[in-house]
């Protein structure tokens, strides 16, 4: 697509023998919400990787902005603008908001300036319009979607361009999953790309504007969010649609018919023994009746 910020061209990964994806393309542009869905083993986790710099692709191309990129490590996507929130989050809960948002980035000096830290904490929280009390409590008074609104606003501190999202809502209750959702919403109103990761086919069609399913390690269908059921992208993802039956006839799908060398009257019990006729048997009757008839 013409004006995307990443384009993924023919990925591939393996590991050993087991090929986590192959040929795999994504595409997503500036202000926009890509939902990436996939059953267990689809791949998904291998792609956020790929492109957080943990996994570097063994085949394929990426592009990002006007210009191919290597992505050798996280340093590379940090200082391309790919930030990434991992779905443990990686918060320390006995540090404060603060301590959180610049642990491993402290503003260099003699000491630490917390004055300035404080600041830019409440200012990288309020472009989100976070419900956080106090940039000094610690993160393990926060709910679960406190907890999200700190590790999303971490990731702007170094104002990327592609924020990639790993199930940000599993584990949520309804209250913090709205929450969630409206940080997304942010995210794109404020032009950045948001690839999002989730099993949740509510939360995808909530807030995404093209849903891409991964199947097996590969591509199989990019939808627009609005145009497709929450049933199609399903089929899609369980492969119920390529794996559909061929249509049947009126007579395929009635009685079978009887193997070759029987009759009905085969079926229904009165089948003659190899070796044996219905004359065979008649000619015992009478023999029976004599021997009964015997003292």
């Amino acid at each position: 697509m013409d004006g995307d910020v990443l384009a993924l061209r023919g990925i591939s990964k393996t590991f050993g023998a087991v090929a986590a994806l192959t040929d795999v393309d994504l595409d997503v542009a500036p202000g926009e919400v890509v939902a990436v869905v996939g059953d267990n083993g689809a791949g998904k986790s291998t792609l956020v990787k790929i492109l957080a710099g943990v996994h570097p692709p063994d085949a394929g191309t990426i592009t990002f902005g006007s210009g191919r990129v290597v992505i050798s490590g996280p340093a590379d996507a940090h200082r391309l603008g790919i930030a990434t929130v991992f779905q443990d989050l990686a918060l320390c809960e006995n540090l404060d908001v603060v301590g959180n948002l610049f642990l491993g980035r402290e503003p260099r000096g003699l000491r630490l300036d917390e004055v300035a830290m404080e600041v830019r904490s409440w200012e990288l929280l309020g472009r989100l319009s976070a419900n956080i009390p106090s940039v000094r409590v610690p993160v393990a008074a926060l709910s679960g979607g406190q907890r999200q609104t700190v590790a999303i606003a971490r990731s702007l501190l170094a104002d990327p361009r592609v924020v990639l999202l790993d199930e940000p809502t599993a584990a949520l209750g309804v209250a913090q999953t709205a929450e969630v959702l409206n940080l997304i919403r942010r995210l794109r109103d404020r032009g950045l790309g948001v690839i999002m990761v989730s099993h949740n086919m509510a939360d995808v069609k909530a807030v995404a504007d093209r849903v891409a399913v991964l199947r097996l390690g590969r591509n199989n269908g990019v939808f627009a969010a609005g145009e497709v059921t929450q049933e199609d992208i399903i089929a899609a993802i369980t492969g119920a649609a390529d794996n559909a039956a061929p249509g049947r006839t009126a007579s395929a799908s009635g009685p079978a018919e009887p193997p070759s060398g029987r009759t009905a009257s085969a079926r229904a019990g009165t089948e003659s023994p190899p070796g044996r006729t219905a004359s065979a048997r008649d000619d015992r009757e009478p023999r029976r009746a004599e021997e009964g008839s015997r003292p």
